[in-house]
C-alpha cells in the first residue's frame, strides 16, 4: 500500500499537490513545477523525500512529502512532514494512517526523536485524525515565515 516515490511519480505528485492546495483554499500559492519537484526529490542533492499510498488497483491515492530536521536539544534528527494528502474518494481507507505509520517506522528505525507537522486550525477532520493517533498540538509555539519581498529585503 505504501511505497517510496520514483521519478515516474512526478506528474501524479504534482497533480496531488495541486489538489491539496485547492482543498486548503490556497491554490494561488502552489507554484511548484514538476521540474522543481524532480530536482528536490531526485536531483544530485535530494533535500526532500516522498512516499505514495496506492489503492487496491495500484493507482496512487495519496502521498507524504517530508524532510529531515535536527533537534539541538535531543541531538538527533527528526522528520518534518511537509504535506500529507489522501484523495477524497480514498479517505477513510487507512491510507493516511499507513503513510504516517511508515514515517514513524523510519523514525524509530533510524533513531530519530520527532515526527512533526502543521495542520490548519480549521481542518477539524485532520486534527481529530492526528489526535486519534496520539499526536498532540504544540500550542506554546507559533510558526513564523519569511517569504517573497520580506525574505528578499532581509537577505539583501
Amino acid at each position: 500500500m505504501i511505497r517510496t516515490a520514483v521519478p515516474e511519480d512526478i506528474p501524479v505528485l504534482h497533480t496531488m499537490i495541486r489538489e491539496l492546495a485547492d482543498y486548503e483554499r490556497a491554490s494561488h500559492e502552489a507554484r511548484a513545477t514538476p521540474e522543481q519537484l524532480r530536482e528536490a526529490l531526485f536531483g544530485p542533492h535530494p533535500a526532500v523525500h516522498a512516499h505514495l499510498a496506492q489503492g487496491d488497483d495500484g493507482e496512487p491515492v495519496g502521498f507524504a512529502m517530508w524532510f529531515l530536521t535536527f533537534s539541538t536539544w535531543r541531538g538527533v534528527h527528526g522528520i518534518h512532514l511537509e504535506d500529507l494528502y489522501v484523495r477524497p474518494a480514498a479517505r477513510g481507507g487507512g491510507h493516511g494512517k499507513a503513510l504516517l505509520t511508515e514515517l514513524a517506522r523510519l523514525c524509530v528505525q533510524r533513531g530519530y526523536a520527532r515526527l512533526e507537522w502543521s495542520v490548519l486550525d480549521w481542518n477539524a477532520p485532520a486534527i481529530g485524525f492526528y489526535e486519534s493517533l496520539g499526536a498532540r498540538p504544540q500550542d506554546e509555539w507559533t510558526v513564523y515565515r519569511l517569504t517573497d519581498d520580506a525574505l528578499k529585503a532581509l537577505g539583501a
